[in-house]
C-alpha cells in the first residue's frame, strides 16, 4: 500500500499511461493537429480552442515525465492531488471547448474538408474529456491509493474546481473588453469576478498544500466566511451584469442585433452580444455554485463537524 512517502508501484504507473495518459496525448494531439492544419480558416475560435488542446497535451506529458521519472517525491507536497486535479479541470475545458467550437464556429462552415477537420477535432476533444473524467474517477483506486485523502473526490473540492473553472470560462468572454470599460458598475462586477476566483484559488491551493490547518482560524469557519463573501458579491454582479448590459435606460441591448458582428454568417468571432450573454448565464451558473458551498460549509459549522 503506497503512502505519502512512496510512491505506486511501477507497473502500476504503465498501467495507468496506457489506459489513460495516452489517450488524453494522443486525443489532444490530434484535436490541435487538425485545427492547425486549417491554416487562417480557424479564425480567433480555431486559434483559442487550439491554444487549449495544447495546453492539455503540454500538462499531460509533464506528468508522465514526473512520473516516468519517479520525481514525485521531490515535491514539497503530495504530488498525486496534481494530477487528478488537473485532469478534472482538464475534463470540464476539454468539454466547454468541444461545445464552444462546435456552436460558434462548425455548425456555419460549409461542406468540405475545412468542415470534415472541424468534426474530428471537436470529437477528439470530446473523446479527451471523457478520459480525463476517467482519469479522476479511478486513478486514485488504480494507483492504490484510496488510504490517503483526496481533495478533489470531496464535495467542497469539486465545488471549489467548478467555482475556479466557471470564472476561468467568464474570464475568456471578458478578454474583449469593450464589454466592460465604458461602464463603471460593469468594471464592479469584473472585479467581483477576480476577487472571488483568488479567494476560491487560494482554499484550492490550501488544500493541494495540505496547508490548511495551519490557519490560525477553524478551517470550516474560514470557508464559510469566504463563501459568504462570495455569494453576496456575485450577488450584486447578478443583478449590475444584466441590468447595464441589456437595459436600454442604462445604455444596454436588450435583444440580439441582425447586423454587424451578429449577423447569421461565420465571422471566425463571437458576437459581442452574445458574450454579454454568456457572462451573464455564468454568473448565475457559478452563483449556485457559490450557494451550494455556503450551503455545505454552513452544515459542517452547524454540527461541529469538518469533511
Amino acid at each position: 500500500m503506497p503512502t505519502r512517502a512512496s510512491s505506486p508501484d511501477y507497473d502500476d504507473f504503465w498501467a495507468g499511461f496506457w489506459y489513460f495518459r495516452l489517450p488524453e496525448l494522443f486525443s489532444t494531439c490530434v484535436a490541435f493537429s487538425l485545427v492547425a492544419d486549417m491554416g487562417f480558416a480557424r479564425g480567433d475560435i480555431g486559434n483559442w480552442s487550439m491554444s487549449i488542446w495544447c495546453f492539455c497535451f503540454a500538462m499531460t506529458l509533464i506528468i508522465v515525465m514526473v512520473e516516468l521519472w519517479r520525481l514525485p517525491s521531490h515535491f514539497p507536497f503530495y504530488w498525486y492531488n496534481f494530477p487528478v486535479t488537473y485532469a478534472c479541470y482538464a475534463a470540464l475545458v476539454c468539454l466547454s471547448t468541444s461545445i464552444t467550437y462546435s456552436i460558434t464556429y462548425v455548425q456555419f462552415l460549409l461542406y468540405g474538408p475545412s468542415r470534415d477537420r472541424a468534426i474530428a477535432a471537436t470529437a477528439f476533444s470530446c473523446i479527451a474529456s471523457v478520459v480525463y473524467a476517467l482519469d479522476v474517477a479511478w486513478v486514485w483506486d488504480w494507483y492504490d491509493l484510496s488510504d490517503i485523502p483526496c481533495y478533489v473526490h470531496t464535495v467542497p473540492g469539486l465545488l471549489k474546481v467548478l467555482e475556479t473553472f466557471v470564472a476561468g470560462v467568464i474570464f475568456a468572454f471578458l478578454s474583449n473588453t469593450s464589454l466592460y470599460l465604458h461602464q463603471p458598475a460593469l468594471e464592479w462586477c469584473v472585479a467581483v469576478y477576480s476577487i472571488c476566483f483568488i479567494l476560491a484559488a487560494v482554499v484550492l491551493l490550501l488544500n493541494l498544500g495540505e496547508r490548511e490547518y495551519r490557519l490560525p482560524v477553524p478551517f470550516s469557519i474560514y470557508q464559510l466566511v469566504l463563501s459568504l463573501l462570495s455569494v453576496l458579491l456575485y450577488i450584486s454582479a447578478l443583478v449590475l451584469w444584466p441590468l447595464y448590459q441589456f437595459s436600454e435606460e442604462l445604455g444596454g441591448q436588450p435583444q440580439r442585433p441582425s447586423d454587424g458582428d451578429c449577423r447569421d454568417e461565420l465571422t471566425y468571432n463571437m458576437c459581442a452580444w452574445d458574450q454579454r450573454l454568456a457572462v451573464a448565464v455564468l454568473t448565475a451558473a457559478n452563483l449556485l455554485v457559490y450557494v451550494a458551498d455556503l450551503v455545505y460549509w454552513a452544515r459542517q459549522v452547524s454540527v461541529g463537524t469538518e469533511d
